[in-house]
């Protein structure tokens, strides 16, 4: 089994945002001891549609694998290097109601904490908070014992929880070590489960990849693996005191061993790979393996299963060592110039501006045209500041997608609807008579149609613009270069396993 511990365990650097402290919040968030869900069913509705929204907007493609059933609680448990997309997506593939854990001021906020608390969100103080001075241990201890309770209840009622076990948002190709909160409240659920004589519930692992994270419409893939059990560790006496309301700790071997068995069921989900440029290099021969095979990729899925399969295959083989350093080359290549494995011909050269992507770019434009006053009057406000937002946010990478998330969930909530309205106040219409609501509705579903027709359009003038960077680069020295190295590295695939 592998030991969690000895993976980077490195205090989150506090944000801006993070500094925003408010005790009084935090003590009035919503919580639940009954195994209720603390949120409001209608916001918790409404969200998943607003995620949706999101999602569509930022992704290109989005699949998933069906997730595990059971009849119990559901732990989700992930790798956090894509911010609220990540909760997002785990959120969006499974029916249960969910309940999160988060950093303190995602639950008190202005705008994302009213929806979190409506969500009935648990905030969460870490020990960076305390080391701070943002809070004192007992307070912290007081909020976080309290949050855990409200998500081992909820657990224990047949809830899903979202849970980020690594306890912060970063950006490495690695899993980083695992804080006790998701084992504990797994432990605690498990207990209340038994006594109150409700199904079991289960930790899901899950893996999230995307063909580059912080890319705007990129492609991604949810996928769950076998669900982990998880033991009874209290005796009768202690189950009892857990289902009426009071915490008690398990015992710290079995919060070790379930936080390792949750390591290594995740670990293996991620890139897993010492250096993002490895984790590159490993995508570029998978996907030379592809070609050579005659079977290119059509999907992410595909690409990242293949990927897995060259990492964990050649973990002992000494040739994959010789060829390593020429894919690094290649797949840097790639990357500094905005390109991945999709630039790559069938004859392992870059793949050529054809007259189809620039008959696809001139339609893209005439989509884009078409739908351009629309979709500045329904998101344009929102995509400049989620823009502008992102590039002075201290956040970190993550925080990109992040930004452009949150305008697309928010926009069809507030935004359209308010503009909606104002235009047929402005206009002849009774804002409340049929056909007042009528055309509201209307302008509403406009603007979210027209938003899909435009990206649609920015979709096939984007694909024009990379072929041309494609073609540029095929001209320069490092166009040659990398050339060479796909000769180099084809004939070189019989020594990988």
């Amino acid at each position: 089994m592998v030991d969690s511990s000895s993976a980077p365990e490195i205090l989150p650097e506090l944000s801006a945002a993070a500094h925003n402290f408010n005790r009084k919040k935090l003590e009035k968030a919503p919580y639940s001891l009954d195994g209720t869900h603390p949120g409001n069913f209608f916001f918790g509705q409404l969200f998943r549609i607003m995620i949706s929204s999101g999602l569509s907007i930022i992704f290109r493609t989005f699949e998933s694998d069906k997730i595990p059933p059971n009849s119990g609680g559901r732990i989700s448990v992930a790798t956090h290097i894509n911010g609220l997309v990540d909760a997002g997506v785990m959120i969006k593939t499974q029916k249960k109601r969910i309940i999160s854990l988060g950093r303190h001021d995602l639950i008190t906020g202005p705008i994302i904490g009213w929806w979190s608390r409506r969500n009935g969100a648990q905030p969460v103080l870490r020990k960076a908070e305390i080391e701070a001075g943002l809070t004192d241990p007992e307070f912290a201890r007081k909020i976080n014992d309290r949050s855990m309770l409200t998500i081992a209840n909820c657990l224990a009622g047949g809830h899903g929880a979202v849970i980020m076990p690594e306890g912060k948002s970063h950006q490495d190709s690695k899993l980083h070590a695992l804080r006790t909160g998701a084992a504990r409240a797994a432990l605690v659920a498990a207990a209340i489960a038994n006594e109150r004589g409700n199904p079991p519930p289960v930790i899901q692992p899950t893996g999230l990849h995307w063909k580059t994270h912080y890319w705007f419409r990129t492609g991604c893939f949810v996928e769950y693996s076998k669900p982990i059990d998880i033991k009874l560790v209290f005796d009768k006496q202690e189950s009892t005191r857990l289902a009426s309301g009071e915490w008690i700790e398990p015992p710290a071997s079995a919060v070790h061993d379930l936080k390792d068995q949750m390591f290594s069921a995740i670990s293996p989900l991620t890139p897993d790979s010492p250096d993002w440029e490895t984790f590159r290099a490993l995508k570029l021969l998978a996907n030379l393996k592809a070609i050579n095979n005659q079977k290119r990729f059509t999907t992410l899925r595909e690409e990242v299963l293949s990927t897995r399969n060259i990492r964990d295959d050649n973990k002992a083989n000494s040739n994959f060592e010789r060829i390593l350093p020429e894919a690094i080359e290649a797949a840097e290549i790639l990357h500094s110039n905005n390109l991945d494995c999709s630039s790559i011909g069938a004859d392992y050269k870059l793949r050529k501006l054809n007259f189809k992507s620039r008959i696809n770019a001139l339609i893209g434009l005439l989509l884009m045209s078409f739908t351009l006053i629309p979709s500045i009057i329904g998101s344009g406000i929102q995509s400049a500041l989620a823009r502008y937002m992102a590039e002075k946010s201290d956040e970190g990478q993550d925080a990109r997608t992040t930004y452009f998330f949150l305008a697309g969930i928010f926009s069809p909530v507030f935004f359209w609807p308010f503009v909606s309205v104002l235009a047929v106040s402005l206009s002849d219409l009774t804002l409340l008579s049929i056909s007042g609501i009528f055309v509201a509705v209307g302008i509403i579903l406009s603007f979210y149609i027209s938003s899909l027709i435009f990206l649609l359009g920015y979709d096939l003038w984007s694909d024009y613009a990379t072929a041309r960077v494609r073609a540029k680069l095929s001209e320069s020295e490092d166009g040659t270069r990398f050339e060479l190295l796909m000769k180099n590295l084809n004939s070189q695939l019989g020594l990988l396993i």
